[in-house]
């Protein structure tokens, strides 16, 4: 199994939607079983620029995180799909234990 994730801006769109949605719309599309996104309330990016989730922030600064537990076919087939869509998406691929107790 992997934890696959992706980072992206609130204010990335694709397709005419949030970009964090149309990846999980992707991800079911295929067969995974879940996904989750999650909202940043602070953080920098490589540019080193600090942004938190304060009244002040400008929206769309913030990061979102979207993550699935996928094997290794589903997620080189999310992969190869985002790819296709010629996006420039940052991500994360690591291998992860995963169950219920």
């Amino acid at each position: 199994m992997n934890l696959l994730s992706f980072y992206v801006s609130e204010k990335q769109h694709h397709a005419g939607k949030p970009l964090y949605e149309w990846v999980l719309e992707e991800a079911k599309s295929l067969g995974v079983h879940g996904g989750s996104a999650f909202r940043a309330i602070a953080g920098f990016g490589r540019h080193g620029k600090m942004h938190e989730d304060t009244f002040f922030e400008l929206a769309g600064e913030l990061a979102i995180k979207v993550e699935f537990v996928v094997d290794d076919m589903l997620a080189g087939q999310l992969l190869d799909r985002i790819h296709s869509s010629n996006m420039n998406i940052y991500y994360l691929k690591q291998k992860a234990e995963a169950g219920i107790i």
